[in-house]
């Protein structure tokens, strides 16, 4: 669980300090900055598993397209920055196996990890290799600083079962200078031994995403936790599709075997389908999990009375399948978007093995605004409980959402929203614009000990508000188009007609 982030340099994240709780939502106009946090937290995700520049090819650029590595550095004009750094606080899993299969457990789940990675100078440096680690650090927050350091309202309880071990030596990853370079030590976890020493300057990727059970299980598990981070970009193409029977039983950050991962969550007890008619005689507990996905469904769409996944034997495929109320069948490649969508998160509020982050970008797509609620809920219940203890019912999972609707920004908790806005700033030689992420007043993220932007109420009004006042009509001594736009009667608004005035929360008062 990422429960606060730091970032400076990386695009337009500027001294960005941002306290996440189990479900957060983003709201924010197009080209704020928004998604560039997502990308941030992707860009952490994935040095945790791949070198610097596998990593930074996998970013994003504005166009949508693979981003260039200089354009990941804070940028004015053509003038780069020339480091980036970013820093982590995070409640990581106590268990878990490294890459051989071996176990580890973490001495301590509650860590800080910071990470400075500088562009290469192309006099010095390998032309294949253009970023470089200039300082990479892993620390414990102990179990006593855990209140101060977890803000949003939980219970004892749940931090008793969240962080947990303990941790009085040495860091887990330090750097020190060495002349005139860096160099990352890796320190024997929960053992004596000398620290493995790393040239930083040499790395081709992070200390942290070459753990191992032996050398570092808590380092291990830091890096397990970060490759959990993933950003759901839901493909109506990869939902709709049926599934092989040997298919990854887990969903795909693009919704990719959706019919597989339901087909498997609700048969846990039976590893692989039976090349027969009787497995189509669902059990009690199939029954029930195919139930609670409809019932989840029912939510947004009236007209469905059963989820299942139909196994053809003959061609070893999985398809999912809605039936309505008139017993009619409806495979997933006539459903719609938002359904298959929809779906794929109640598989995934469901399944306990799905851990981790989840960053989704503008949920309400392809759903009605009547049904927005059912799908807030969802994102909601995906996320961890921090009334309760953490546990197979109740798996450390946290969901980030961006919106731009107001339909969103209005119904989702008040304490988990955050809005971004690009301020101006004056640097040392240019003014440039930077994203800043506010919270509303009254709310957790006020008591840190660091400063924290508010809302103001006009941008809050803006989303809650969102029609303006009627088009004012064209005087009459008005010249040229104007004048000629007069002569045509102005069309009412929907929004401005008198028998619906009334009704809406918020109308603008009109006359005397």
């Amino acid at each position: 669980m990422l429960t606060r982030l730091k970032v400076n340099g990386f695009k337009n994240l500027i001294g960005v300090d941002v306290r996440f709780g189990p479900f957060t939502c983003i709201a924010g106009a197009n080209a704020t900055g928004k998604s560039n946090l997502f990308d941030a937290i992707g860009f952490l995700s994935a040095l945790a598993d791949h070198t610097l520049i596998d990593a930074a090819s996998s970013v994003r650029g504005e166009s949508g397209r693979t981003a260039d590595v200089r354009s990941l550095f804070h940028h004015v004009g053509d003038k780069h920055a020339q480091e980036m750094s970013f820093e982590a606080e995070m409640i990581v899993p106590r268990t878990g196996v490294d890459d051989l299969g071996q176990e580890a457990k973490a001495s301590i789940t509650f860590l800080r990890y910071s990470l400075t990675i500088a562009r290469r100078d192309g006099n010095g440096g390998r032309a294949a290799d253009p970023l470089e680690i200039r300082k990479e650090e892993l620390v414990h927050i102990n179990q006593k600083e855990a209140t101060a350091h977890l803000l949003f309202p939980h219970a004892a309880k749940w931090r008793g079962s969240a962080v947990a071990g303990r941790r009085t030596a040495s860091p887990f990853i330090s750097t020190v200078i060495e002349g005139s370079r860096p160099v990352i030590k890796l320190h024997q976890d929960g053992r004596q031994g000398r620290p493995l020493l790393r040239s930083a300057g040499e790395l081709p990727r992070s200390v942290l995403s070459a753990a191992t059970a032996a050398e570092s299980p808590t380092v291990l598990m830091a890096r397990r936790e970060m490759q959990s981070w993933r950003l759901l970009q839901l493909e109506p193409a990869a939902l709709r599709g049926p599934d092989d029977f040997r298919a990854p039983a887990v969903l795909g950050p693009d919704g990719s075997h959706l019919a597989a991962a339901l087909f498997h969550l609700a048969h846990q007890g039976r590893p692989r389908p039976l090349s027969s008619p009787d497995t189509l005689d669902f059990g009690e507990e199939e029954m029930q999990v195919y139930a609670q996905v409809a019932n989840r469904l029912s939510g947004l769409i009236d007209d469905v009375r059963d989820i299942t996944v139909d196994e053809d034997p003959k061609r070893e495929l999985f398809t999912l399948i809605a039936t309505d109320h008139n017993n009619t069948l409806h495979p997933a490649r006539v459903l719609s978007d938002g359904t298959l969508r929809f779906l794929a998160l109640a598989v995934l509020e469901l399944d306990p093995k799905a851990e981790g982050l989840i960053c989704l970008e503008e949920p309400e797509n392809g759903i009605h605004p009547e049904r927005i609620p059912a799908m807030l809920q969802l994102l909601q219940d995906i996320a961890v409980d921090p009334r309760g203890p953490i546990g197979p019912d109740n798996p450390l999972r946290q969901v980030i959402v961006n919106t731009h609707s107001p339909a969103v920004v209005g119904q989702v908790p008040e304490d988990s929203l955050l809005v971004a806005e690009t301020l101006k700033t004056v640097g040392e030689t240019d003014r440039f614009g930077r994203v800043s992420f506010a919270c509303l007043p009254g709310t957790w993220r006020e008591e840190g000990a660091e400063p924290v932007e508010i809302v103001p109420r006009g941008k809050l009004l803006a989303y809650l508000n969102p029609i303006g006042p009627p088009e004012e009509e064209p005087e009459s001594g008005d010249e040229g188009p104007s004048k000629a736009r007069a002569l045509v009667p102005p069309k009412r608004r929907v929004a401005d007609r008198p028998d619906l005035q009334a009704l809406l929360p918020f109308a603008e008062v009109t006359g005397d």
